[in-house]
């Protein structure tokens, strides 16, 4: 066993840190220790992330640089566009349409590769292979999705295997997880992670994929490569933002930041209302001017980085709530390694699909796709849907500050209430992602209206902003997202925390410096 520099690392789930425990305990870096919660996570995990979904990742190297991972997956060659024009003015919001390639494999694969330690991957898949055959069981957030889910979950049979017991009722918290198709592939995986698309596994997928109607094919699965991509940056009062750049909505992030910081000496309510009005602009330019860069229309990024002010104009409506949508793990170490890693299937349990074969759940993210002739984000054979997906880092004198959340379409709000108080030295992490917040949105967080739902405390009581409609929250909600967020102090200190929305925390390995 080697030794390594002490790390920290945040994750929503406990089986992810005990994980990433054994990953430094192995002698892991920052990087092997994400992956290795990453993978556990997706065997207790199965309604918001899996080895069928997607993958973005942000990487500040020890010397300074910082590159974006982008594992984002592509609709089928073979799509047919008329056929989904003719049956919905929209896209599906689950089902066979709406899986494209699930990227997590090649990110993870990507990710190591480039930052890893040698082994160190393919352990970790060893360790989720060994928790998926017996370790696992149903976490209170599992239990909810799957009541929330039933009628979904019965009529796909891979999801019923997966979540009902012997008696054929619905697995509940604490209830034993087993899943010996998972097992095996993750046991496959670790000996060679390659053949998730192009070998037994991506045969096995493909074959349960087009008995369930899709189109996706073991050419499409082989295409696929993890990008190696340059974020997007902003620079602000002596912090650098780093966010991934799209088809991710990072430049959405960074649009709000930037209000953020502006607006940070207001008084309140007037703070409030700058942030919730440059919110609700920066998600009307993504849903307009987001797509994948490399489909035939050029993508808009002054207009992302800058969007248009709605000036009373209606917000763009979201067709369904993405509920469910991500898992964020953030990690670094003291040699200045840090991640922010973020895997999803998009809705709870995605596409509404277990292939059986494998025990793997796919994805929807096919579903953020546009059927609109021009554009950005219309549907084609080989492009990448627009992405939630939002990891970011930030880099002071005094802070490198890794970050990222789940939260679907208002991430970009969520960290843009976060992130700049943690860049501060003398902020205590934990108490930061304590406060209450608030999101704007309609559909996505279950209002038909453009609404900001507000958690008790997070505006001030009678002096609303009047930019949208207020509803407060009884309490806590899930939808003010679970932020995950880890610090490397120029002194060596190392912190963090973990959302006390979520049902995870922290783990501190080696001797801070």
């Amino acid at each position: 066993m080697t030794a390594a520099s002490p790390l920290i690392l945040a994750a929503p789930h406990p089986a992810a840190l005990t994980a990433a425990r054994r990953a430094a305990e192995r002698g892991g870096n920052a990087v092997d220790a994400a992956l290795a919660a990453a993978a556990a996570l997706t065997v207790v995990y199965p309604h918001q992330c899996s080895l069928g979904g997607d993958l973005i990742a942000l990487v500040h190297a020890p010397g300074g640089s910082v590159r974006a991972v982008i594992s984002v997956g592509a609709a089928a060659e073979a799509v047919d566009i008329d056929a989904l024009r003719a049956a919905d003015r929209r896209m599906p919001a689950q089902g066979p349409q709406t899986v494209t390639v699930p990227g997590v494999v090649a990110g993870w694969t990507a990710l190591a590769e480039a930052h890893g330690t040698p082994g160190a991957l393919s352990a970790a898949l060893r360790d989720a292979a060994e928790l998926a055959e017996g370790g696992a069981t149903v976490s209170a957030g599992l239990a909810r999705a799957i009541g929330e889910r039933a009628p979904q979950i019965a009529a796909d049979p891979g999801l019923t295997a997966l979540l009902t017991g012997p008696d054929g009722a619905q697995l509940d918290e604490g209830d034993p997880l087993p899943q010996p198709q998972l097992a095996a592939v993750l046991g496959t995986l670790a000996d060679d992670p390659s053949s998730f698309y192009r070998g037994a596994v991506a045969e096995a997928l493909v074959n349960g994929l087009r008995r369930a109607g899709s189109s996706l094919t073991a050419s499409d699965l082989a295409a696929h490569q993890a990008q190696d991509a340059e974020p997007l940056t902003l620079d602000l009062a002596g912090t650098r933002w780093w966010a991934a750049p799209p088809p991710s909505q990072g430049a959405s992030l960074l649009a709000v930041l930037e209000t953020a910081a502006a607006a940070a000496k207001l008084p309140e309510p007037e703070r409030t209302a700058v942030l919730a009005a440059r919110c609700q602009d920066a998600s009307a330019a993504r849903d307009l001017l987001l797509g994948d860069p490399r489909g035939p229309s050029p993508i808009d990024l002054d207009g992302l980085l800058q969007p248009a002010p709605l000036a009373g104009a209606r917000a763009p409506e979201p067709s369904f709530r993405p509920a469910g949508d991500t898992v964020a793990i953030t990690a670094v170490d003291a040699s200045g390694l840090a991640v922010s890693l973020i895997q999803s299937v998009y809705q709870t349990f995605g596409s509404g699909i277990c292939e059986p074969e494998t025990g793997i759940v796919l994805h929807n993210r096919g579903s953020a796709f546009s059927l609109l002739p021009g554009h950005p984000a219309l549907i084609g054979p080989g492009l990448r849907p627009p992405h939630t997906l939002c990891p970011v880092l930030g880099r002071s004198a005094e802070l490198l500050l890794a970050a990222g959340c789940q939260g679907g379409r208002a991430q970009p709000q969520i960290l843009a209430q976060t992130v700049p108080d943690l860049m501060d030295p003398a902020a205590d992490p934990v108490a930061v992602l304590d406060r209450p917040r608030w999101v704007i949105g309609s559909r996505d967080i279950g209002h038909e209206t453009q609404t900001l739902l507000a958690e008790p405390g997070s505006v001030p009581a009678g002096a609303f902003p009047s930019v949208v409609p207020v509803v407060v929250a009884p309490d806590r909600t899930d939808l003010a997202g679970h932020t995950q967020a880890v610090r490397l102090s120029a002194d060596g200190r190392l912190d963090g925390a973990s959302d006390p929305r979520a049902d995870g925390g922290t783990i501190l390995e080696g001797n801070p410096l």
